[in-house]
């Protein structure tokens, strides 16, 4: 069941989340980046405290709470370190949220405790080599043969691609370019012919493992696919319009991190005799921080309430993702700024957001592929 939100209950559940990343998580930051070390006990640990099954039922081992929550959640721990916050939200939104949503009751019933308790960890995969945005083009193919599919292909840009125990694939089983000629499958690690791939090195997001999975004569009984032969890219879609609110979410702890991180640094440093933060130039920056997190919030939060109220919000889940993820690259650009040199070393928080920002503005659809749903929504006559 769904727990109403309340003041009480997103601040109890925001307190949660913020212990939780300041005891388990701020101590390893640096390290883990400069590793690019995935910690996957610490996703267990996650799981444990019920921040990897924020929107699944409790039947299923699930937190039962909905989108505001979880937007709560993947806010506190991105303003400690967003590589997390991006393995927190892939995991519930595209890989469990995908099970959570298109799933009948027998492969809800095998995967969601598993995922929901962080006992298994979960991958998503749409993007390949060759196709991002343009995924009608994808060259994953499923054949039928007898009562299992054949799945020959790769897919890239993967967070948790070798980590993950279980990964929901989209694949092609009909034609180029058919919307209705592509299929979802759920595969697990170990499944023969189903193998990780290359491991990419980034320039931010460091610590959430992004890999390639790989397909050779992978053989899928059909009770693994999720819905219907063909319906998988409208499955995919309708997981985008959920994830942009994760990214959006991400992206705002982004920006708040990136914005107390300068208000304490502004206080702090003297110069001329005075706080910094007394300078205009600075006090201005600050300003202009903080309007642009509220707007980003406001915009968020208003996905948010519409997804959980069952509301089409193509459009403002877009709009929440493209402004959240394009304000987090400018606050984190102009935290740097603030903190002078000392912004372009390891030893302030803010070099990593900026590094980390990027992302947002590129992950599950670039900015330009969002004013491209935002405007088609728009000249639909749904303003």
């Amino acid at each position: 069941m769904n727990v109403a939100t309340t003041s009480e209950n997103l601040e109890m559940i925001e307190q949660s989340a913020k212990d939780f990343a300041e005891q388990y998580i701020r101590p390893h930051v640096m390290e883990w980046d400069e590793a690019q070390h995935f910690p996957v006990d610490l996703m267990h640990k996650l799981g444990e405290h019920g921040f990897l099954g924020v929107l699944v039922p409790e039947e299923y081992g699930g937190s039962g709470l909905g989108y505001q929550e979880y937007v709560s959640i993947i806010v506190e721990i991105s303003k400690v370190c967003s590589s997390i916050g991006l393995s927190v939200a892939a995991h519930n939104s595209l890989c469990t949220g995908h099970i959570l949503a298109f799933g009948n009751d027998e492969q809800k019933a095998k995967y969601l405790p598993k995922l929901a308790t962080g006992e298994w960890i979960g991958a998503w995969g749409l993007t390949e080599p060759g196709t991002g945005s343009d995924a009608g083009r994808m060259q994953c193919v499923a054949e039928k043969d007898g009562d299992h599919y054949v799945i020959n292909g790769a897919k890239n840009w993967i967070t948790h691609g070798i980590s993950g125990n279980v990964a929901v694939v989209m694949t092609r089983t009909g034609d180029l370019l058919d919307s209705h000629g592509m299929t979802a499958f759920i595969v697990e690690r170990g499944t023969p012919g189903f193998s990780a791939g290359k491991k990419e090195n980034k320039l931010g997001m460091r610590a959430s493992e992004t890999a390639e999975m790989i397909f050779d004569n992978c053989r899928v009984h059909k009770s693994q696919m999720l819905g219907k032969e063909g319906d998988g890219f409208i499955q995919a879609m309708k997981i985008l319009d959920g994830g942009r609110i994760s990214i959006a979410a991400l992206s705002l702890g982004i920006a708040k991190g990136s914005y107390l991180a300068s208000v304490k640094y502004a206080q702090e440093r003297h110069q001329f005799g005075q706080p910094i933060a007394k300078f205009q130039g600075i006090s201005f920056k600050l300003a202009d921080m903080a309007t642009k997190i509220e707007a980003a919030e406001l915009l968020t939060r208003q996905a948010a309430d519409m997804k959980n109220n069952h509301q089409k919000m193509t459009k403002e889940s877009a709009m929440a993702k493209y402004y959240a993820s394009e304000i987090a690259v400018e606050i984190a650009t102009d935290a740097i700024q603030i903190h002078g040199g000392y912004g372009y070393t390891k030893d302030f928080p803010v070099e990593k957001f900026f590094r980390d920002s990027k992302l947002c503005t590129i992950g599950e659809g670039t900015s330009e592929i969002q004013k491209l749903v935002i405007s088609r929504e728009l000249l639909k006559g749904n303003v």
